[in-house]
């Protein structure tokens, strides 16, 4: 596919919170003209790069305020699947990508068209990316994989191709989680409904989570190192999936146990402070009881 063939049953949407204009100059500059895109707004666009997006005839969406990455998501593909698009290829601001990958992800979508279970989604395999610890999704036991397409647990959202009639059926993405685990929430529900997610090793795309990676000084253990906003919500959500039923018990499990290492990994990179420890305590007791919702420390 050269740039100038567009995608025509594929939209784009992006997830904007505090961009810089270069960020948002290279989603235009790639896909503006070659996709139709879609962006929300979770607060923070400089105004040269929403005077850009408006130049483009980008559609906007979201008031500018921190909505969280669940409810961005969702408003994204209803206004997509509204506008009649079958298929939206989700990115964060961070995704170095290019309408190529949106194309090449929608041929494995369609070479995926008579498994079973059906597809949901498609994604790239993690690409490398210096300072930052690529994800890992796990093969989903039990499924053929199809050709070089692999049947994997979970996505992140950021590079996934999603068929939007599957979308509908699934359900929308957990807004009450706000942030993290969104996307491995609604892959596991996808599982348990008889759908299934796919990952292209044909296709890359590097991932940047947190500010860095923070490494175990005597055991092979790394993790992202992330705001302790974030990793307190990250917290929250896992503790709350142990108590969902399509959750597998063997994630479950492997979280039970990675969980505390997580914890001491990150107290410790910040500091052993005694306030921090008990947020992230009180994060994990917030999700066992069901607490979610927008976190109170929540950026704007």
């Amino acid at each position: 596919m050269t740039p100038s063939a567009p995608t025509h049953d594929t939209a784009v949407a992006v997830v904007f919170f505090r961009p810089t204009s270069a960020q948002v100059a290279r989603i235009v500059e790639r896909f503006s003209g070659h996709l139709s895109v879609f962006v929300y707004d979770n607060g923070g666009l400089p105004a040269d790069a929403l005077a850009r997006l408006d130049a483009a005839g980008v559609t906007r969406l979201g008031e500018g305020r921190n909505d969280g990455i669940g409810a961005a998501l969702d408003r994204l593909c209803e206004a997509a699947a509204a506008a009649g698009y079958a298929r939206v290829f989700l990115l964060d601001q961070d995704a170095d990508t290019t309408p190529e990958t949106a194309h090449a992800l929608g041929l494995a979508l369609d070479r995926l068209a008579a498994v079973t279970p059906p597809p949901a989604l498609v994604g790239p395999a993690p690409a490398p990316n210096p300072g930052h610890k690529a994800p890992r999704y796990p093969l989903r036991p039990g499924i053929t994989p199809h050709g070089a397409l692999l049947p994997v647990e979970f996505l992140a959202t950021s590079g996934s191709l999603i068929d939007l009639a599957t979308f509908q059926k699934i359900g929308p993405f957990r807004e009450d989680f706000f942030i993290d685990a969104v996307d491995l929430e609604w892959c596991f529900r996808a599982w348990s409904r008889g759908f299934s997610c796919w990952m292209d090793p044909a296709t890359a795309i590097p991932h940047s989570v947190g500010r860095g990676t923070i490494r175990a000084r005597f055991l092979p253990l790394a993790m992202p190192d992330q705001p302790s906003f974030r990793m307190a919500v990250y917290l929250r959500n896992t503790a709350y999936s142990w108590r969902l039923p399509h959750v597998p018990a063997r994630w479950k499990l492997k979280q039970m146990a990675y969980l505390p290492a997580q914890i001491g990994l990150h107290w410790a990179h910040h500091g052993y402070r005694p306030a921090l420890l008990a947020r992230l305590l009180s994060a994990v007791a917030d999700g066992l009881r069901g607490r979610l919702g927008r976190p109170a420390d929540a950026p704007p």
